[in-house]
């Protein structure tokens, strides 16, 4: 194969075992392509929002945490990822950009139902008082692609 891409999901399988079978199925030279799209929390409402859901994180397997990497650094599969980053937004009603979204997020969505109700109030109560979100019939969520290509070896 020349090229295998993963989106939003290495995190969650993130280990030797992965890279060693990825590359497997590469031919000398192929890519591994990852991408992941990162909150911009350089947004005060955005910042928020990541605070909100931290204490929900628990053990999952996330982006940020940046184990990811680990294999990488150890397994010699690939060369080290190199980012391309870009820019964008997540545009449409706040209901949609901001609490469908978020109640969607894997260790919410398992949550039990009261508490799903009250993450989803906590996310209301920032969008009817966020200045910057406040009385808004459409919200523009800023995020950052960031796109990780790994050439095997």
């Amino acid at each position: 194969m020349d090229a295998v891409t993963c989106a939003q999901a290495f995190h969650w399988f993130a280990n030797e075992r992965a890279l060693s079978e990825i590359h497997r199925v590469l031919k000398p030279g192929g890519r591994l392509g990852l991408v992941w799209n990162v909150r911009d929390e350089s947004c005060g409402w955005v910042a928020q929002i990541s605070a909100l859901l931290a204490p929900y994180e628990g053990d999952t397997p996330r982006f940020h945490s940046g184990e990811w990497r680990r294999p990488f650094e150890t397994a010699g599969y690939f060369a080290a990822p190199a980012l391309t980053a870009l820019p964008h937004r997540h545009v449409g009603p706040p209901e949609r950009v901001i609490i469908d979204r978020f109640l969607s997020v894997s260790f919410i969505a398992a949550l039990p139902d009261d508490e799903k109700r009250r993450f989803a109030e906590a996310l209301r109560r920032l969008i009817a008082t966020y200045p910057d979100l406040r009385g808004r019939d459409v919200v523009a969520f800023p995020y950052r692609t960031e796109a990780y290509r790994c050439v095997r070896r």
